[in-house]
């Protein structure tokens, strides 16, 4: 009975680990899609990577249910405690990703009513290092990688300097394209968030491996997470 049991209980915690990683590749591709069709002026790809949010926001909900069910019937201690408590933080993080690239996806809906305007070239900088940063972040949690994790962690400092740089050029456009100057830099601000959401995966990372809480040890100050 104790070998089935024991069975059972790797098994839950194999399907948690796939749930999460299903998730984290749907947010990936959302990412990835409304960069695109921001970059592409791409209406019917922004609309159909909206609706791919509900997809997310399910995911969460069952990921999250079955965390609690393994809390409460499985009393994990240790490494595994540890997996599944991140698992239930990190898909916050996943979700919040998502909205984030919904939030592209409807500026470049309004943007798509105007005419084309001029991308400061720091956007699509800003928007590779932010996505290379969550494929990282996600990829130390499959790999149970702190290392990797660290490496993610220390690059937010890049975007955070990519969209210094973006905010004065995109503010002195607002006298001449308000309209459009201030859903670019929406979007810039959407993209440092996503950097800022890969970093506490990273960081959850270390401590799922590691047994060590690393957040607020590598910046003196973080921005408000949204």
């Amino acid at each position: 009975m104790t070998r089935h049991t024991d069975r059972e209980y790797a098994r839950e915690l194999d399907l948690l680990r796939e749930r999460v990683l299903l998730m984290g590749s749907k947010v990936e591709a959302m990412v990835g899609d409304a960069m695109q069709a921001f970059h592409e002026r791409d209406t019917q790809l922004a609309r159909a990577t909206l609706r791919a949010d509900h997809e997310v926001d399910q995911l969460e909900l069952e990921i999250d249910e079955r965390c609690l069910k393994l809390l409460a019937r499985r009393q994990p201690v240790a490494s595994d405690l540890r997996f599944i408590t991140t698992s239930l933080k990190l898909v916050t993080d996943l979700e919040r990703v998502g909205d984030l690239a919904t939030n592209i996806c409807e500026r470049t809906l309004e943007l798509s009513l105007e005419p084309p305007v001029a991308i400061d070239p720091r956007l699509p900088r800003m928007a590779q290092l932010a996505q290379e940063m969550l494929a990282d972040a996600l990829n130390s949690f499959v790999q149970s990688d702190a290392q990797r994790a660290r490496a993610v962690v220390e690059r937010d400092a890049l975007v955070d300097a990519a969209y210094a740089e973006t905010f004065p050029a995109l503010t002195q456009r607002m006298v001449t394209e308000p309209d459009a100057a201030q859903r670019l830099l929406s979007v810039g601000r959407y993209l440092e968030r996503v950097a800022d959401h890969a970093t506490n995966i990273a960081e959850m990372v270390v401590f799922m491996v590691e047994g060590k809480d690393v957040r607020h040890t590598f910046h003196a100050v973080r921005p408000m997470d949204s």
